[in-house]
C-alpha cells in the first residue's frame, strides 16, 4: 500500500540521514587514520557501511510500496575532534540524532495509521538502542583509559578485529 506523500518525505529524510550517517563515520574514521590508529579506523569505516545498508533498507521499503525514494543534500560532516574520546563522543551524539530522528517517524507512521511501516522502524529501533549502547560502552572503555598509550592501543587491536562486511551482503 502506497504511503502518503506527507509520510514519503519523512522516509526520504531518513534516508538522506542515514547517508549523512555513514559519511560522519567515514570522517570519524579518516580522523583516526591520521592517528595511526588503524583499527578503530576499520571500526568506523564498517560503521560507515552498515549506515549505507540502513538507508537501503529504507529505500527498498518505499520502492516495495510503490513511493519514490529520494536523496536529499547532504553536506560535509562538520566534526571537530582532537582525541579517541571526542571521536566515540560525537559518534554517540549522532547515533543519538538518528534514534530521535527514527522515533519521529514512527509516531508519524503511527499517527497516520500507517502499519505498514511498523516492522520496519521496530527493527530500527531496536538497532538504535544497540548502537547506541555499543558506542556508550566504547565511550566508557576509552574514559577509564585515560589517553594510556598502551591502553588505546589494546583498544585499538580490539576494535579493529571487527569482522567486514559489505553494504551488499550486510542488507540481508
Amino acid at each position: 500500500m502506497k504511503m502518503s506523500a506527507a509520510l514519503e518525505k519523512k522516509f526520504n529524510a531518513q534516508i538522506t540521514l542515514e547517508f549523512e550517517s555513514s559519511m560522519v563515520y567515514r570522517q570519524l574514521a579518516i580522523e583516526m587514520e591520521s592517528k595511526d590508529l588503524p583499527g578503530i579506523a576499520a571500526w568506523l569505516r564498517h560503521q560507515a557501511d552498515e549506515e549505507v545498508v540502513h538507508a537501503n533498507k529504507f529505500i527498498d521499503h518505499l520502492t516495495d510500496r510503490a513511493n519514490h525514494p529520494s536523496i536529499g543534500a547532504i553536506s560535509a560532516p562538520k566534526v571537530s575532534v582532537k582525541s579517541v574520546l571526542d571521536v566515540f563522543e560525537a559518534a554517540l551524539a549522532h547515533e543519538q540524532k538518528v534514534s530521535a530522528s527514527i522515533r519521529d517517524l514512527y509516531s508519524a507512521t503511527d499517527k497516520a495509521g500507517d502499519l505498514d511501516s511498523r516492522p520496519l522502524l521496530m527493527w530500527f529501533i531496536s538497532e538504535q538502542v544497540e548502537e547506541e549502547a555499543t558506542v556508550d560502552e566504547i565511550v566508557g572503555r576509552i574514559k577509564l583509559i585515560n589517553d594510556d598509550g598502551p591502553g588505546l592501543l589494546r583498544l585499538d587491536a580490539e576494535l579493529g578485529q571487527r569482522p567486514a562486511a559489505t553494504t551488499e551482503n550486510a542488507a540481508g
